[in-house]
């Protein structure tokens, strides 16, 4: 009855892509970084910068100052991931940067408890310190993906990787939920009387809950899941300096992009396209306060993404199976644009709550595609190098979305007519995305990784 029962627990954890250690320790990361894109990225701390930090500006020129932030954190990230992600491919160092970064992150996060009414500058400077901590330590921990799962594993382990972080995400955010509604649960100061940094200090130590979080639920990726060895090319010495080997990498892999045509236009799609996707995530409660949707909805309706996010991750993970990566993340688009289309004339917090329901359906499984779908075009080689571009690409169309937001809240004067210029992003990475060829890329990949071994 116990081996049936075994066995039965091994079936299920193979279906969902988590039947290694490896891999459920892999997947950990998802639900520890999580916490700070639901919290810090999405929900929590953009309310407290339009109603705290930027409380000396309309709601209007600080929603516009948060769209600065979020490029200048991808501003950040594009010069550094390349260098770095070829030099941990060279030093096999890609647990060492994701480390560094992660503690960049949860120290910014963590120091988010310090900020006061009017403190804009403060703001934004520890908001761009914890996306450039999250994103860069994203960039070496999706490096190991291609090392720990096979090509037919590849889909289910980042699709169950994202459901993880949307349980992570999600159950730290409805403990801040929770305390931020009601901080007598902590034996919080709440009701009338209390001072401006009282009523505050839910807010803030759920930015310090943030920080404890990511780094506790860290520690399984970093101690379980192997650094993948380091590869000397032919031309190369154990000896050279790692910097110089990274930038003739990084100058040899642009030369022979041609050689890897499938995977640069796989990147190229979801560079646009998740412009579009982090321009909801990044700027949503932002929208959504701006049209007069109070604090506890906003932050319902993103806890709500979370959990209806968690089972559609997984399914995401099952359609790839059937119509492929590249069939499942048009079918994501079709309904990121429809999304798109019912924002605009959103009023009610009834209306607020299906748009989250809507984009639950298909967040998590997107990106989640979109990262095995290039992982599966690149050589394990050069994993960190490849993810390196995948990163500065990501932020650079991170740059654009929030700064054509940005720039159209200034031309229409709200966030309503902003919305609409998203749907762009959709159809032109799609179309790109269609002329992917799939098969020709994971062969090339496969041919690169065949002809090192035998050099």
């Amino acid at each position: 009855m116990a081996d049936a029962r075994r066995e039965s627990r091994k079936g299920l954890l193979h279906v969902l892509g988590l039947h290694r250690p490896e891999l459920r320790a892999w997947a950990m990361y998802d639900w520890a970084v999580s916490a700070m894109q639901t919290v810090i990225t999405t929900a929590v701390f953009p309310i407290y910068f339009i109603q705290v930090a930027g409380a000396n500006r309309t709601p209007e020129a600080a929603t516009q100052s948060l769209g600065y932030a979020n490029t200048v954190a991808a501003i950040v990230i594009a010069i550094l991931a390349p260098i770095l992600g070829a030099v941990a491919d060279v030093k096999a160092a890609k647990k060492r940067f994701l480390l560094a970064f992660m503690l960049i992150g949860v120290v910014a996060t963590s120091g988010m408890f310090l900020i006061d009414r009017g403190e804009l500058l403060l703001a934004s400077a520890l908001f761009v310190l914890s996306i450039a901590g999250a994103t860069g330590s994203l960039t070496f921990y999706e490096a190991l993906l291609p090392h720990i799962a096979s090509d037919e594993e590849i889909d289910r382990v980042s699709t169950a990787a994202y459901a993880m972080g949307y349980i992570g995400g999600g159950l730290l955010l409805a403990l801040n939920l929770a305390w931020i509604s009601n901080p007598g649960l902590l034996g919080l100061p709440s009701g009338e009387g209390i001072t401006a940094q009282q009523a505050t200090l839910p807010a803030r130590l759920a930015f310090v809950s943030v920080g404890v979080w990511w780094l506790l639920f860290s520690l399984p990726v970093l101690r379980t899941v192997p650094e993948p060895p380091r590869t000397i090319e032919a031309d190369e010495t154990s000896t050279a300096n790692p910097f110089v080997v990274a930038f003739t990498r990084l100058g040899e892999t642009l030369r022979e992009m041609r050689q890897y045509k499938q995977a640069f236009l796989a990147m190229l799609a979801f560079t646009i396209y998740n412009d579009g996707i982090q321009t909801i995530i990044k700027m949503a409660t932002a929208f959504g306060t701006e049209i007069g949707i109070e604090r506890p909805a906003l932050i319902k309706a993103i806890l709500l993404v979370q959990f209806v996010g968690i089972p559609f991750a997984f399914a995401f993970g099952a359609l790839a199976g059937r119509l492929g990566a590249k069939g499942s993340i048009f079918l994501g688009l079709v309904v990121y644009t429809g999304i798109c289309i019912y924002a605009y004339g959103i009023q009610t917090e009834r209306e607020f709550y299906i748009l989250a329901i809507l984009v639950g359906l298909v967040q998590g499984g997107t990106q989640a595609l979109s990262r095995s779908l290039f992982a599966s075009m690149v050589p394990k080689h050069k994993s960190g190098e490849f993810f390196g571009f995948y990163s500065v690409f990501e932020k650079f169309g991170g740059i654009l979305g929030p700064l054509i937001f940005a720039i159209a809240i200034g031309q229409t004067g709200s966030s309503r007519g902003a919305i609409l210029w998203v749907i762009a992003f959709f159809i032109i990475g799609g179309a790109i995305l269609a002329t992917v060829n799939v098969p020709e890329g994971e062969q090339a990949a496969r041919d690169a990784d065949v002809h090192l071994r035998r050099g």
